[in-house]
């Protein structure tokens, strides 16, 4: 120990109140109805990624892989204004984990090959405490323009989650709440001031037998209400039940809480539970029914205040097909919505997971030496929820992008073909429910369907009517000239980066255009979602 704990805790709020090089003109942010808005009522919305710094060592993962200036160069230039930043109770409640530097922490677990490596990248940081050395990383990434919401993931410093792991509700053997509370405290207070940080999410993933109703509003109401006393600039991020996918309660029990505009809820959307066989063979059905179980369960909050979607991912390295089929559906769905996100994960590997030194992260964007992209598919999926497609200042008409949430492209107009293109640009449409497609601006144009495995094409023949079908609502139907249904589909043959809209026999569909009970086809290829938007 280098300092007696009270010494040290005087030492790091000095070292805490220094100034950030990050512009502040925005902050502090707060909410506006559905919105996480700027000082001066501008819409910021937050796209994140997670990375993890909760694990035994209680460093942030992959700084013995790379400098951490370049993992946030990296986040940055990914289109991530945003990083959820997870820690452990134990880091700022307990002065035997408070006071260890980097090096000692590392050498508590006998991780030499990590110590070298943060010697090599960062030798700035081995000396830091546990503390320092997180606010390090936060300031490099406030120096890149990149907001932190730091999120208590854990009480003992391991890898999350499960029912009986200890960690899961308060009384259990790690989660003393009156510990926990201390610790958000603590933090809140460490980071006043500091533009850096922008939100405190107050526990992941809620969860175990001893989950219930009564405990969470009474502990979740004292925890927003210290984080808010304590330090009234940061958001409030609060999360719900089984693993945060439940919060349906709040529907007859509103939580009331005294924090001002600083509420945010979030939620967990993954496919882990789900059937197999449904995204296999009743996709169109089950990405319905997952959509509408997850909004009456938890999203029917983004009605009246900012949702958090604060983790969701799939396996990058080895692409499972039910997996994929859940990330379109996911991302239509976010699309609409234009919801704030968080992907699982950044980190592409972990000093210590599990017992497993240098395990690799399949979920990671990065590969497990940190320095290049796992998936360019998975970076050109996230293009349009990158965006901000909905501003609630803006003046501008509303309009629909015809979005594929299998490649993350959209649809563009050129001459009278209709092609995906990066979603840098789209064209503008204009739709009411079982009537004509049509292109906004301009001489009237409609989309219009000539026949089974041609392009579709745009056309001043306004006769064809449209209609969003399937259970999934993303198949977008129309009759051709010979009376039968066609449904948009992607011309996957086309060259890289553009590929043309054709129209095709419905997959997954019968006659009616009603689901079939048990489907052998992929039908992501015809998956379109109309999303609303008004922005420039």
């Amino acid at each position: 120990m280098r300092h007696p704990q009270l010494t040290v805790f005087f030492l790091i709020t000095l070292f805490f109140s220094r100034p950030v090089n990050v512009s502040s003109d925005s902050l502090p942010l707060s909410t506006q109805s559905r919105w996480v808005v700027s000082s001066s009522g501008d819409r910021i919305k937050l796209r994140c990624v997670n990375w993890s710094g909760h694990l035994h060592g209680m460093v942030v993962e992959g700084i013995h892989k790379q400098p951490v200036k370049d993992i946030a160069a990296r986040v940055a230039s990914l289109g991530f204004n945003c990083v959820r930043l997870t820690w452990a109770t134990y880091m700022f409640t307990r002065g035997h984990h408070t006071n260890l530097t980097v090096a000692q922490s590392l050498e508590r677990w006998n991780l030499t090959d990590a110590k070298a490596g943060v010697y090599k990248h960062n030798p700035h940081v081995l000396g830091l405490n546990l503390l320092e050395a997180q606010k390090a990383v936060i300031d490099e990434l406030a120096a890149h323009d990149v907001m932190v919401v730091l999120d208590n993931h854990v009480s003992l410093p391991k890898w999350c989650c499960a029912d009986k792991d200890g960690n899961g509700f308060f009384g259990d053997k790690y989660f003393n709440p009156h510990e926990w509370l201390k610790g958000l405290a603590t933090v809140a207070r460490l980071y006043k001031g500091n533009p850096g940080v922008i939100a405190m999410s107050m526990r992941n993933e809620l969860r175990g037998p001893r989950q219930n109703r009564r405990g969470w509003y009474k502990y979740i109401k004292k925890g927003a209400e210290i984080i808010h006393r304590t330090n009234p600039d940061v958001l409030v991020i609060v999360s719900g039940l089984s693993y945060d996918t439940s919060l349906r309660f709040l529907k007859q029990k509103p939580l009331k809480l005294n924090i001002g505009k600083k509420l945010v809820y979030e939620g967990h959307w993954y496919p882990f539970v789900d059937p197999t066989e449904k995204w296999l063979y009743q996709p169109n059905e089950f990405c319905g029914n997952a959509t509408r179980l997850f909004i009456d369960k938890i999203g029917f909050l983004q009605i009246q205040f900012p949702f958090f979607l604060s983790e969701f991912g799939m396996n990058m390295k080895d692409v499972e097909e039910k997996q994929d089929r859940y990330m379109s559906c996911l991302l239509a769905h976010v699309a609409e919505q234009d919801l704030e996100w968080a992907l699982w994960s950044l980190q592409g590997s972990y000093i210590l997971r599990e017992g497993k030194v240098g395990m690799e992260e399949s979920f990671g964007m990065l590969t497990a030496n940190w320095d290049h992209v796992r998936s360019s598919e998975m970076q050109s999926r996230l293009q349009l929820i990158q965006q901000m497609n909905r501003d609630p200042k803006a003046r501008h008409r509303s309009y629909n992008i015809l979005f594929h949430p299998k490649t993350g492209q959209c649809a563009e107009v050129v001459e009278d073909g209709i092609y995906l293109r990066d979603c840098k640009s789209w064209a503008k449409w204009n739709h009411l429910k079982g009537g004509p497609i049509s292109l906004m601006g301009g001489d009237r144009r409609c989309l219009a369907a000539v026949g089974e495995g041609l392009p579709a094409i745009v056309t001043s023949n306004c006769s064809s009517n449209w209609n969003m079908v399937s259970g999934s609502k993303l198949h977008i139907a129309s009759r051709d000239e010979h009376g039968r249904y066609l449904c948009l589909d992607w011309d996957s043959s086309g060259a890289s980066g553009s590929s043309r809209i054709l129209t095709n026999k419905c997959l997954c569909l019968g006659s009616d255009l009603q689901d079939v009970p048990r489907c052998e086809d992929d039908p992501q290829r015809q998956w379109f979602k109309m999303i609303p938007s008004n922005h420039k």
